[in-house]
C-alpha cells in the first residue's frame, strides 16, 4: 500500500507540473487551427500530383484532426492514397504538446518532426508513382456524392439550396469541395469527443478539453508505468525495450496504430524518460497518425484499400525505425 501511495503521489505531482505548458500549447494550436485549417485543406486539395509534398509538410503543423480530414478527402477521392499516407506519417498527434510540457530540447523535437515529414514525403510520392505505373490511381475524379450517399448527410442538397438562395449556379467541383470540407470538419472534430466553436471562448474551451484529456492520459501512463517499474524492475523493462530495439520497434509501431491520443503520449513519454530508444520512438510516432485510420475505416467503403493503407503505414513505420536503429541515430 505504501508503494502505491508513493507512486500515486509522484504521478500527481509530475502531471500537475505539465498542465500550464499543455494548456498554453493547445491554446496556440487551437488558434492556428481556427485561423488556417480551411486554407490548409484547400492547399492539399489543389496540390494535385504534389499532394504528398503538401500533405507531409502541412500535416506536421501542430493542429488536431488534419489526418481525419485527409482520410475523409481520400474516401471522396479528392486526394490520392499517397497524400493520405504522407499526412498520417507526418502528423505529430500529441508529440509536440508533450515535448513542450516537459520543456524538452527543441532541437530533438524538430529533428523528429523533420524525419516524419521526410518519411511522409518520400513514401507518399513513391506510392502515388507506383499506383500510376500500375494504373491503380483511380479515375481522377472526386466521388463526394458517393460519400454523401453512404453517410446520408444530404450535403449536396444543402449546397444546391444555398446556391439557389444566393442566386448562384454553383459548379459541381465547388459543391464537391464544400461537401468534402463538411465531412472532413465533422470527422476531424467529432472523433475527438468535443465541439469546436468559433470565437475566443470556443478556442479556450477546446484547449481546455484537450488539456484535460491529455493530462488524464499522462497521469494514467505515469502511474501505470511507475507501478510497473517498481513491481517488475527497471532492468526487466530495459531488457524488453531498450536492450532489444528491434523488438521494441515492432511493438511501438503497433502501439502507434491505436486511434487514440494516448498512443503518441505514451510513446513520447517513454522516449523522454529514456526507456524507449530513438528507433522504436520514430516507428511509434510515424504510425501514430491520430484518428486518421479510424476515420478511413469509417468513411471508405473499400475495405481492401483501408487494409492496404493500414499495412503500409505500419510497415513503413517499422522500416524507418529499423533504419534509425541500424544507422545508430540518437535523437
Amino acid at each position: 500500500m505504501e508503494l502505491l501511495v508513493d507512486v500515486l503521489a509522484d504521478s500527481v505531482i509530475d502531471t500537475l507540473k505539465l498542465i500550464p505548458f499543455l494548456f498554453v500549447t493547445y491554446l496556440a494550436m487551437e488558434a492556428l487551427e481556427h485561423a488556417a485549417s480551411h486554407k490548409i485543406q484547400e492547399t492539399v486539395e489543389r496540390a494535385g500530383a504534389l499532394g504528398p509534398v503538401a500533405g507531409s509538410v502541412l500535416g506536421a503543423l501542430p493542429q488536431c484532426g488534419f489526418s481525419a480530414m485527409a482520410a475523409t478527402l481520400f474516401s471522396g477521392r479528392v486526394v490520392t492514397m499517397g497524400t493520405l499516407v504522407a499526412v498520417i506519417l507526418s502528423t505529430s498527434d500529441e508529440m509536440i504538446p508533450v515535448f513542450v510540457a516537459h520543456q524538452a530540447n527543441a532541437g530533438r523535437m524538430f529533428a523528429i518532426i523533420g524525419i516524419k515529414v521526410a518519411c511522409g514525403l518520400v513514401a507518399g510520392l513513391a506510392l502515388d508513382a507506383a499506383l500510376h505505373l500500375l494504373h491503380r490511381e483511380g479515375d481522377g475524379h472526386a466521388h463526394i456524392h458517393e460519400l454523401c450517399e453512404r453517410e446520408h448527410c444530404h450535403c449536396e442538397d444543402l449546397d444546391e439550396e444555398e446556391s439557389e438562395e444566393e442566386g448562384l449556379d454553383g459548379e459541381k467541383h465547388e459543391d464537391a469541395r464544400g461537401a468534402a470540407h463538411k465531412h472532413g470538419h465533422d470527422h476531424a472534430h467529432g472523433h475527438h469527443g468535443h465541439a469546436h466553436h468559433h470565437g475566443a471562448w470556443g478556442i479556450v474551451r477546446s484547449a481546455l478539453v484537450h488539456t484535460v484529456q491529455v493530462t488524464a492520459f499522462i497521469f494514467l501512463i505515469t502511474l501505470v508505468f511507475g507501478l510497473v517499474i517498481e513491481g517488475v524492475g527497471e532492468d526487466t523493462i530495459g531488457a524488453l525495450l531498450a536492450d532489444h530495439p528491434v523488438r521494441a520497434t515492432f511493438l511501438a509501431a503497433i502501439v502507434g496504430l491505436i486511434p487514440n491520443c494516448g498512443a503518441s503520449v505514451a510513446i513520447t513519454e517513454l522516449f523522454l524518460d529514456g526507456t524507449l530508444a530513438s528507433g522504436p520512438m520514430i516507428a511509434g510516432l510515424l504510425s501514430s497518425g491520430g484518428v486518421g485510420l479510424l476515420v478511413l475505416w469509417r468513411t471508405n467503403s473499400d475495405l481492401r484499400q483501408n487494409a492496404v493503407v493500414t499495412v503500409l503505414v505500419y510497415g513503413l513505420s517499422v522500416l524507418a525505425g529499423l533504419a534509425v536503429c541500424a544507422l545508430g541515430i540518437l535523437l
